[in-house]
């Protein structure tokens, strides 16, 4: 089966493929630095703390 690097969109295998779903250590870990990052994020509600410090701010 052939699919999509999410970073660099190159066509790569999936079957014995040890960076699965990128096609590299190089595209593995330009991921991995997004997430360190926070480049992505997950969406969802702040928390009573992060609220209280803006307040105090």
């Amino acid at each position: 089966m052939r699919v999509t690097c999410p970073i660099c969109k190159m066509k790569t295998t999936w079957e014995e493929n040890p960076w699965k779903p990128f096609c590299s250590e190089r595209c593995k870990l330009i991921d991995l630095g997004k997430w360190v990052l926070d480049e992505y994020r997950i969406a969802g509600t702040t928390s009573e703390t992060e609220e209280e410090k803006t307040e105090i701010d």
